[in-house]
């Protein structure tokens, strides 16, 4: 199986039309066309239907396909890899971050390593816990940073403490609850959660430390951005890192002066356990060290 015949066939797939893909792979539209039909023959399957006008996969190449594109991802993982080890500090690398993170250590990290590093080129994508360790699983980012959960599946990943922090109560500046003493004051306040049901989310965690039921789920969300824009247009509440509650980010929140224990988080960096860990990552990784000790005597500082 030819390497341009699976490059012509994710082209054809991914650019929904023959003219788009021949130009991307830079061949004609009959040598493309014959590509993918000699990768046919071989695999005696139907793979894109339609290829004459707007090609669509068929199951059997929807398979290939899929295959295909983790294939280019590690060739050119591979590529980067090795120019690293030569000295040469190019490629890509992709990160997801959860929104503590996001908050808390991507902006500084990207300022040092993007001056330290230009061209490596960063990817930086904020969205569900669950949903960055399946992107981590597949290959599709480099690494997680983000709280270290209770139960990460033994063997597959290995963590890299960075920092610990605690989730504080949050409402925003006027909110009702802002001055409550006690969590059992805020059980029937509506709040956010970070997920997709209400089994997930920082809210029901920490009521559950203090042996309270779930408070109700006003919203829920997986941005950091959102999660802002609830906090500041009414009544919900919600949970943040003790350091964001000072931050310009959250100047129109304030934190809620419960006499309860927040919730301790440990942030750190997530990777597939056996990967290889490129001179980029490595440095990624030091440079979110570099980040998380800023932020901790700056934190100092302000008690």
């Amino acid at each position: 199986m030819k390497l341009t015949a699976l490059q012509a066939l994710v082209a054809a797939i991914e650019e929904g039309s023959l003219r788009g893909a021949s130009r991307r792979i830079r061949v004609s539209q009959p040598a493309l066309t014959k590509l993918v039909r000699d990768l046919e023959i071989e695999l005696a399957a139907p793979l894109p239907c339609g290829v004459q006008g707007q090609p669509r996969p068929t199951p059997q190449g929807q398979v290939l396909f899929e295959h295909a594109v983790k294939v280019a991802r590690e060739l050119a993982s591979a590529t980067d890899q090795i120019q690293q080890l030569g000295g040469h500090m190019r490629g890509e690398l992709n990160v997801a971050a959860v929104p503590v993170a996001m908050m808390l250590l991507i902006p500084e990290t990207l300022r040092t390593f993007s001056r330290a590093y230009p061209e490596i080129r960063l990817r930086v994508s904020e969205e569900l816990f669950v949903e960055q360790l399946q992107k981590l699983r597949g290959g599709q980012v480099d690494m997680v940073v983000g709280g270290i959960p209770e139960r990460l599946p033994s063997g597959e990943f290995t963590t890299e403490q960075l920092m610990e922090t605690t989730m504080v109560a949050v409402a925003r500046r006027g909110s009702r609850y802002a001055s409550a003493r006690r969590l059992t004051e805020l059980a029937e306040a509506s709040w956010i959660y970070t997920g997709t049901s209400v089994q997930t989310g920082y809210a029901r965690r920490l009521f559950e430390s203090h042996g309270l039921a779930a408070p109700p789920a006003g919203a829920m969300v997986n941005s950091t951005l959102a999660l802002l824009a609830l906090l500041g247009s009414g009544d919900l509440l919600g949970l943040m890192p003790e350091q964001i509650v000072t931050h310009p980010l959250g100047r129109e929140i304030v934190r809620i002066p419960l006499l309860d224990s927040g919730l301790p988080l440990s942030v750190g960096v997530i990777i597939r356990s056996g990967s290889v860990v490129s001179p980029a990552i490595r440095q990624f990784i030091a440079h979110l060290h570099r980040a998380a000790h800023q932020l901790s005597a700056s934190s100092q500082a302000d008690h």
